[in-house]
């Protein structure tokens, strides 16, 4: 079998298995498959940018899906009235107080020569610095936070489209990708692990305790959309006659017609980038990256500056990931900080890039909307197989309990054999680069 005709095969099989559960369960479901798929695949480019073109081990992934969350907040939420009088510009100036004496700090350091005096004015300047920041910052979070606190106390955003958030997004992970990568590139893969994790649950904790920046875990809802909205599609009587035309209800219709608006922009999103990651991946700099990935010594000897191009495919992968995390806030019209956990957002990732390819774009975008499929559809499979296995056990009896509980569970155990399965079969993926 060629390769054209094998990768033909999986994204067709991928097709039939949400034909299958469009019309086993329902369009609803396959149509929110198809959408969640979408964004996931664009996430495994992400990451396999990262990893695929350039060995970077990026298990951080959550932080920069978060960043590009809160963009949707920053840029498309309306202000909240009087939170800038009370207090938004103090905060803004204690931020930039923040920052100046950070630089201070760093001039100091490069200016002063070698000795205790150095140390105690840097101390010194830290130090001061730091307690005139909290006054200035702690005023203003109050007086912020207070106003209407049960449905806002945050700033809000600019009130801007939805759709300038998503690459706003991509701007705001490759900020944070660019200073990670500035402290952290130069270290071994196994540290670069680790600091992209520890930096990653830190921005979690921004979000999540920052209340004047995104409410924290009281969550932002209502955030707009770029489509229609269904109450305002039942409302629309040539919308209502069409859909009735085709003998679907009006509510039915709705959510149909949202979701397949949805899966439309996503799939425009997704076109756009591989094309990108391909003209990318084919170029003399996709060459260079995929050298210096298989060999950095030798690289670095022909005089290529391997810490330099690291760090722009880093920033590069991250700046995806943040698009799709915007995606994603978008399509869940809320901003809900609790919900990004490892095991979604940098586990999930990390297994559809290595089950669809590492170091293949199609791989990756197969992987992603495989691997997600299966991750709705084992659950309730899970479900049928303890429901078989213990029908004929009584009612009450401890292991029935037992094993039907577990069926939670099958998720996990599920994503850990296929992982085993393709390592030991398909060690470079369903689709393995050329």
């Amino acid at each position: 079998m060629t390769p054209v005709l094998k990768n033909t095969g999986l994204f067709g099989l991928v097709a039939v298995l949400i034909i299958w559960t469009g019309q086993v369960y329902g369009w609803n479901l396959a149509l929110t498959i198809i959408n969640y798929g979408l964004i996931s695949a664009i996430m495994a480019m992400g990451v396999n940018l990262q990893w695929g073109f350039a060995g970077l081990f990026n298990i951080g992934v959550m932080g920069f899906v978060a960043l590009g969350g809160l963009a949707t907040v920053l840029i498309s939420m309306p202000t909240t009235p009087g939170t800038w009088s009370a207090g938004g510009f103090r905060v803004i100036a204690a931020l930039l107080f923040g920052a100046a004496t950070i630089v201070a700090a760093i001039l100091l350091q490069k200016r002063m020569a070698k000795g205790k005096t150095k140390a105690l004015a840097m101390l010194a300047v830290l130090i001061a610095g730091f307690f005139v920041f909290r006054w200035i910052f702690d005023a203003g979070v109050e007086a912020i936070e207070d106003i209407d606190a049960a449905s806002t106390g945050y700033l809000g955003g600019l009130g801007l489209p939805i759709l300038i958030a998503w690459p706003i997004g991509g701007v705001l992970a490759a900020g944070a990708a660019w200073v990670i990568g500035k402290t952290a590139l130069g270290l071994r893969s196994d540290y670069l692990a680790i600091a992209t994790l520890g930096i990653s649950e830190i921005i979690i904790a921004v979000i999540k305790n920052e209340d004047w920046l995104s409410r924290g875990v009281k969550n932002v809802v209502a955030i707009p959309r770029p489509v229609a909205y269904e109450i305002d599609l039942q409302a629309n009587q040539e919308f209502v006659d069409r859909a009735e035309g085709l003998g679907f209800d009006a509510i039915t219709a709705s959510t149909l017609y949202v979701k397949m608006a949805y899966a439309s922009l996503f799939l425009v999103v997704l076109l756009i980038l591989l094309w990108l990651a391909q003209r990318a991946l084919n170029s003399p700099w996709g060459r260079m990256m995929r050298a210096i990935r298989d060999n950095e010594v030798a690289a670095e000897a022909m005089g290529k500056d391997v810490k330099g191009r690291h760090l722009q495919i880093f920033i590069l992968g991250s700046a995806v990931i943040g698009i799709a995390g915007a995606m994603m806030t978008t399509l869940d019209s809320q901003l809900t900080p609790t919900s990004y956990q490892p095991l979604r957002y940098t586990f999930l990732i990390w297994v559809m890039v290595i089950v669809g390819g590492s170091g293949n774009n199609f791989g990756a975008i197969l992987g992603g909307m495989l691997i997600w499929w299966l991750w709705v559809m084992v659950e309730p499979a899970g479900n049928w197989v303890m429901a078989t296995v213990t029908a004929p056990m009584e009612d009450g009896y401890w292991l029935k309990d037992h094993l039907q509980d577990a069926a939670a569970h099958m998720r996990l155990l599920s994503m850990g054999v296929i992982l085993l399965l393709v390592l030991r079969f398909a060690p470079r993926g369903l689709i393995p680069e050329k």
